[in-house]
Parts: C-alpha cells; sequence; structure tokens
C-alpha cells in the first residue's frame, strides 16, 4: 500500500543540502518521489510517496536519523528538538512513467 506524507520542517535550503549530502546521492529503496519546497514564512515542506510506511520507516531509522541528529546535536547538544509531525495523505492517483 503506497504511503504519503507532508512535513513541515523549520530548516533552510543550506541545512537540507547538508541533510541530502549526508543521506548521499543513492535513492533510498522504496522511495516513489520526494520534494522539498519552500515555505513563504519560512522553513521546508517535505512532499512524500513511497511504496509503503514500512519503506519509509526503514529509511528513516537507517540513514535519516543519524544524519539528522548528528546534524541537530551540533546546534542542541544531547537535547534534540522531537520531530516534527507528518501529515499522513490518501493518494487517490499517482502518474509517473
Amino acid at each position: 500500500m503506497t504511503y504519503a506524507f507532508t512535513q513541515d520542517l523549520p530548516i533552510d535550503a543550506a541545512f537540507y543540502a547538508r541533510i541530502m549530502e549526508g543521506i548521499g546521492p543513492e535513492p533510498p529503496d522504496g522511495l516513489i518521489s520526494h520534494m522539498a519546497v519552500e515555505l513563504p514564512a519560512g522553513g521546508l515542506r517535505y512532499i512524500d510517496v513511497w511504496e509503503s510506511e514500512q519503506a519509509w520507516e526503514t529509511f528513516a531509522e537507517q540513514r535519516l536519523h543519524p544524519v539528522v541528529h548528528d546534524l541537530l546535536g551540533e546546534i542542541f547538544g544531547d537535547q534534540l528538538p522531537p520531530e516534527p509531525a507528518r501529515t499522513a495523505l490518501t493518494v487517490v492517483h499517482l502518474w509517473r512513467p
């Protein structure tokens, strides 16, 4: 079952670039689409579509969180802020080549 969500993050494009550098260029298994867009009031919004919620969770645990936690540790030390909420989306149609 396809899993899709949005997530608003209080980061800028430079911090996002550091995350992507840490993750590396290889797309994660199960990712269908990932887009990061700037919000008018500041921050970024992620819009993700995955083959399954488990594929997302595996990526987040194995690749994303280690990178993000290291970067946030530079700012917050051991007191990491809570992860921003994700808003699940119901996929009605996904058109891709």
